[in-house]
């Protein structure tokens, strides 16, 4: 009651025109201005039958064909068909029967066509982003300037973090690392639309961005990134592109969004000065994930459509090319679909360009082909992202219009993308439509078309450069068409017969993820009525939307798709959410022995594996093969992660397949993530106590005197047979040149006798799954240790494979013998491998990796007592339960005789090369190779 009193006696006062001190009622709010009314909105629309592909109702593309013939209307009818009025049956038919069949191959091109529309949103949810967000900046500037203070206003605690020219990817990461948690961060980089350092057709700001989501994966930041343009989008006629270039930040957002579903926030286009209003939709933006693609205007918050266009309206007058026409990439697939279309509708001259030119393979042919279409044709080797080169071939060819369909296509995740890499492939088409753009800013053109991608429209994990520049050429037709100029950008699925989907086996992959390739006949059909309507972006594909929608938005729900009808209806039909799919597996799962735990799930991985690859069944996966050698790379890693994630409702990195490189690794991760600690459980730890007896259960060796077995060595011993001989001449020493009895000589060695491993240089490398290039880097010491622990564990009467995920701990004694040192030529090939190949601290990983052991692996180097300290350890590590078994043992040879020569300058060896240990004869140290484990 005296609070309600004071408050009320506060509100009299305020009301009267005295006015309290409401920062002190209110500690930490702050002023607000009120709208001009609460809107509540809801949806109210009516919704009649669905539209076809045409956008009418299904059978009114040929009840207009029917009622003429109804009502006997013999002109309009024969106008359609193209006859006369007073023609015969006989000639009416024939043209019958091509209008049937244009009119359905037109239904089919029409079911291709879609655009993109901004959606106005209505009320956001109530609440918006709080707390600590982390603004990301290329330097100040007056718009980010303003960004700060109307967002600080709205009561965000923003952290600036300035991402300058000399920025890189570690630098950048260390200093995420120390900015401390936050909520979310924004990201003002693609502001910056001058050139980056060393890749002058990149800008900074798509560059930055790039290394900006590397260093946040570095630095293990999980918080949603969002990425903010200012007039890189049109959300309607009264809107339009200001700065096409930062366009190329939404292509590579939307490939990030797939490969990083989890911490990727979304793409934000804001008004070039932000009030309290706009500040306030932003603020509510950032804080849902509902919408992804977001444009804030002053008008409200539109959100990004992919929806169906409606049917090419026809028109008697269709466009049709003259004179001279420019194609890059001309003498690739699609140029070439291009340029027959062009030559047999009225084109003069064809000019073709390419990176190769006359050289490049079937040019002649082309050239050829297009002659006995009634056209002539130039072939020119020009790379249209070369200004100069550009130049000089308009100069040469004066152009009527301009096919820019030369480009590379690229498939590298974001965090193994490099920046040279990242550049070329943004360059080869983002820069040549810009050097055509501004090179023919001022003629006047019949047509200028960018032949854009599907991946810069939806995205494509594993194609953030290709989805950037096609972006980019999106945003550059809309901004050459409100400047005045003819502009038509297609975005295109995949063509058949040819283009990048012919690539490999990318057909039959387009196919599985639901965009069978287009034929091109039809495909050019396409091109030919947006050209006649005047269009100025528009995207072309053949969507099976059952295959494409479920995968696409498995692992984060997609706004984009939602009014489209056919993708709708997929989705309502789907299976069950991730999550109940989940938790009927992990039931099922819980129901069974951990055995049959374990097979179900590997057959699901072999199952999904299988049809990801394209096999007919699961038995083409080998359970213990890693995925890299079945044929996995980055683009088909996640379409296997977002298939499990449907199955599992598990939230699944795109590293998934790196991390768990077979399926039987894979298997044991999904299990432990479906039934928790049930199935992570290890059985309870045994410490040994501290006088119990270790037991050695096998042993193997290689050593000196043709020693290969533990028995050998017992006969050698028995014998007392004598292991020690000269130098081997298969190592590259200079035998002869190495000796000289007097050690006082640099360089030389007055012993050149010891206990030596003839064979060292042998190795199965097939067997551990090495390539005979690495097994070349790799040092000796290690190829031996490996086959002699393969050889322990078969005495053991252990099957080594079975050894996969025991804690079986490895420790070896080791030191670097100079393997591969001081060559003047590494081998081709040989170069990548040498680090790990010749490091001593390798050899105990690499061998755990090579059996799948995840106990301790320890490499010691405490000279000659080496071997004795890693079996020290290892009965350590067993005493104390690391490890429930352990392989322990040493390995030496010597690769150089360094240790020859040093040690005759010392005068401690032995001229004989004998040790004389505890006798009266003993005269110095004698070396000796070999390997043994226990």
């Amino acid at each position: 009651p005296e609070r309600q009193a004071i408050t009320t006696a506060l509100a009299e006062l305020h009301v009267y025109g005295i006015s309290p001190d409401w920062q002190d009622f209110f500690p930490g709010a702050h002023r607000v201005d009120l709208p001009t009314y609460a809107f509540q909105r809801e949806r109210y629309w009516l919704e009649g039958e669905e539209l076809d592909a045409a956008g009418i109702p299904g059978d009114a593309m040929d009840s207009g064909f029917w009622d003429t013939v109804e009502r006997e209307d013999v002109e309009s009818l024969a106008a359609t068909l193209g006859v006369g009025a007073d023609d015969s049956l006989s000639a009416i038919l024939p043209r019958l029967s091509a209008w049937r069949r244009q009119r359905r191959e037109q239904s089919v091109v029409d079911g291709w066509r879609y655009h993109v529309t901004w959606k106005p949103l209505g009320a956001l949810p109530e609440g918006g982003a709080s707390g600590t967000w982390l603004l990301v900046v290329a330097g100040e500037t007056e718009w980010t300037a303003s960004v700060r203070t109307a967002l600080g206003e709205r009561g965000l605690e923003l952290v600036t973090l300035v991402a300058g020219p000399d920025a890189d990817r570690a630098s950048l990461a260390r200093e995420l690392t120390g900015a401390g948690p936050v909520a979310g961060v924004l990201s003002l980089l693609a502001e910056d639309g001058s050139a980056s350092a060393g890749h002058p057709d990149l800008s900074r700001g798509l560059a930055s961005t790039l290394l900006l989501v590397q260093a946040l994966g570095d630095a293990g930041i999980e918080a949603p990134l969002w990425c903010a343009t200012r007039g890189a989008v049109a959300t309607g006629r009264s809107d339009r592109v200001d700065h096409p270039v930062q366009a190329q930040v939404w292509g590579f957002g939307r490939a990030a969004a797939l490969e990083y579903p989890q911490r990727w926030g979304g793409l934000l286009d804001l008004p070039e000065q932000l009030d309290a209003r706009t500040a306030a939709r932003v603020v509510a933006v950032l804080g849902q994930s509902a919408e992804d693609q977001v444009a804030v205007r002053a008008s409200g918050v539109f959100g990004r459509r992919l929806v169906r266009a409606a049917a090419a309206a026809g028109t008697e007058q269709q466009w049709s090319p003259r004179g001279t026409v420019l194609i890059t990439g001309g003498t690739g697939a699609l140029g070439g679909h291009v340029a027959r279309w062009l030559a047999g509708n009225g084109a003069e001259h064809l000019v073709l360009t390419s990176r190769r030119g006359p050289a490049a393979p079937g040019a002649a042919e082309l050239v050829a082909e297009l002659e006995q279409l009634g056209a002539t044709a130039t072939v020119v080797a020009c790379d249209a992202a070369d200004r100069d080169a550009l130049r000089a071939v308009l100069a040469a060819h004066p152009v009527n219009a301009v096919v820019h369909a030369a480009g590379v296509g690229d498939h590298v995740m974001i965090a193994d993308t490099d920046p040279a890499g990242f550049a070329g492939t943004v360059s080869a088409k983002a820069a040549g439509a810009t050097y055509l753009d501004e090179l023919l800013a001022d003629q006047e053109l019949d047509a200028f078309v960018l032949f854009s991608s599907g991946a810069g429209i939806w995205g494509g994990a594993g194609q953030s450069a290709y989805s950037a520049a096609n972006a980019y050429l999106d945003a550059l037709a809309e901004y050459r068409r409100a400047r005045g100029r003819t502009a038509l950008a297609v975005s295109w699925g995949g063509w058949a017969e040819g283009g990048m989907a012919d690539v490999g086996d990318g057909e039959e992959m387009l196919r599985r993820r639901g965009l069978p390739p287009m034929q091109p006949a039809l495909a050019i059909s396409a091109l030919a009525q947006a050209l006649t309507a005047d269009e100025t972006a528009l995207t072309v594909a053949d969507f099976d939307w059952e295959r494409f929608i479920g995968p696409f938005t498995v692992a984060r729900p997609s706004a984009l798709l939602s009014d489209v009808p056919e993708a709708r209806r997929a989705l309502e039909a789907g299976p069950a959410d991730g999550a109940a799919a989940g938790n009927a597996l992990a039931a099922e799962l819980a129901a069974l022995p951990a055995g049959e735990q374990e097979r179900t799930l590997v057959d699901l991985v072999r199952t999904h594996a299988a049809a990801v690859l394209g096999h007919a069944g699961a038995a083409a996966v080998e359970a213990d093969r890693a995925f890299k050698d079945l044929g996995f790379d980055s683009l088909t890693a996640v379409e296997l992660r977002n298939r499990l994630t449907a199955d599992t409702g598990l939230k699944l990195p795109t590293t998934l397949v790196f991390d768990y490189p077979n399926a039987t690794a894979l298997a044991l991760f999904l299990r432990a993530e479906l039934l928790g600690a049930q199935s992570a459980a290890l059985p309870a730890e045994r410490t040994a106590g501290a006088d119990e007896p270790i037991a050695i259960v096998a042993m193997s060796c290689r050593l000196p005197g043709g020693v290969g077995s533990p028995e050998d060595l017992w006969q050698l011993v028995l014998s007392g047979g004598d292991a020690i001989s000269g130098f081997p001449e298969d190592r590259g020493w200079d035998v002869e040149g190495l000796y000289d009895p007097d050690p006082g000589i640099p360089g030389k060695t007055y012993a050149r006798d010891g206990g030596f491993l003839y064979d060292a240089g042998d190795f199965d490398a097939a067997l551990f799954g090495i390539s005979p290039r690495e097994a070349l880097a790799m040092d000796p010491q290690q190829r031996l240790l490996l086959e002699t622990t393969w050889e322990a564990f078969e005495r053991a009467g252990i099957d080594p494979s079975s050894l996969k995920g025991s804690r079986t701990g490895v420790f070896v004694g080791m030191s670097f013998q100079g393997y591969g040192a001081g060559l003047s030529q590494v081998p081709e090939g040989v170069e990548g491998h040498l680090l790990t190949g010749s490091a001593a601290s390798v050899v105990s990983g690499r061998v755990a990796y090579s059996f799948g052991l995840e106990g301790p692996a320890v490499t010691v180097d405490t000279a000659c007592s080496s071997s004795l300290v890693a079996l020290h350890l290892a009965i350590q590590s067993l005493r104390n339960g690391e490890s429930t078994m352990a392989v322990a043992g040493g390995v030496n040879v010597m690769a150089v005789p360094a240790a020859f020569v040093e040690f005759s300058r010392q005068r401690g060896l032995s001229p004989d090369g004998r040790c004389k240990a505890f006798g009266a004869g003993a005269d110095g140290t004698g070396w000796a190779e070999g390997a043994g484990v226990v």
